[in-house]
C-alpha cells in the first residue's frame, strides 16, 4: 500500500484482537510517532505500551479515574472493560516544556501528530487501530497514574490490534470545497 493511499483511506478499527504488533512492528511505529512534526526537537512525547497484565492495571486506573469523577455505574463498568477492546494500547503523552518560542498548545498538536503516525504505520503494517480519548485523560488520577507532570497532557489512548472485521472498501469522499478557501 502506498502512502497516498494510506492516507486518503485511513478508517478507524474499534473490533481488534490478537495479534498485536511486537518485535520490528512495533519498534516502527513507535519511530514513526518521533518523525511528528517537533518544532525546536523538543521531542514532547512519552509513549506508555499498555498490554497484557498491563490491562489489567489501566483497567483498575479508569475505573478509579471514573469512581472519582463521580460518573454512574454504567459509565465505570465502561472505563473497567475499556482496555480489553485490544491486545495493546499506547497512551500518549504531551510532555510540555516551557520555552520562549514553543507554546505548549504547539507540543500538545506535536504528540497529537505522533498519534496519527503511529496509526498509520500500524495500518501499514496489517495491523490497526483507533484514537480514543475523553474525560478520563484529564482525570487526575489517571494523570497521576501515569505519572504526568502539571503542564503535561494525555492526548489519548491508541488501541492496537488485529482488525475483526474487514474494512469496507466503499469509502465516499467528502466534497473538499466547504472545508477550503484560497488568500
Amino acid at each position: 500500500m502506498d502512502a497516498l493511499e494510506l492516507l486518503v483511506n485511513r478508517r478507524s478499527a474499534s473490533r481488534l484482537a490478537e495479534p498485536a504488533p511486537t518485535g520490528e512492528a512495533l519498534e516502527n511505529i513507535l519511530r514513526a510517532g518521533m518523525r511528528a512534526p517537533d518544532h525546536g526537537t523538543l521531542q514532547p512525547w512519552q509513549f506508555v505500551i499498555i498490554e497484557g497484565e498491563g490491562r489489567e492495571r489501566f483497567s483498575q486506573l479508569l475505573e478509579q479515574g471514573a469512581v472519582a469523577a463521580q460518573s454512574d455505574e454504567k459509565a465505570v463498568e465502561k472505563a473497567r472493560n475499556a482496555p480489553f477492546r485490544a491486545p495493546m494500547i499506547i497512551t500518549v503523552i504531551a510532555k510540555c516544556q516551557d520555552h520562549p518560542k514553543i507554546p505548549q498548545w504547539e507540543q500538545e498538536m506535536s504528540a497529537g501528530c505522533a498519534v496519527m503516525a503511529m496509526q498509520m504505520a500500524a495500518v501499514a503494517q496489517g495491523f490497526n487501530g483507533i484514537w480514543r480519548s475523553g474525560a478520563l485523560t484529564e482525570s487526575p488520577v489517571v494523570r497521576e497514574g501515569f505519572q504526568c507532570g502539571a503542564q503535561d497532557k494525555i492526548v489519548g489512548f491508541l488501541y492496537l490490534g488485529t482488525p475483526q472485521l474487514k474494512a469496507s472498501t466503499t469509502i465516499t469522499f467528502p466534497d473538499t470545497a466547504p472545508f477550503v478557501r484560497y488568500l
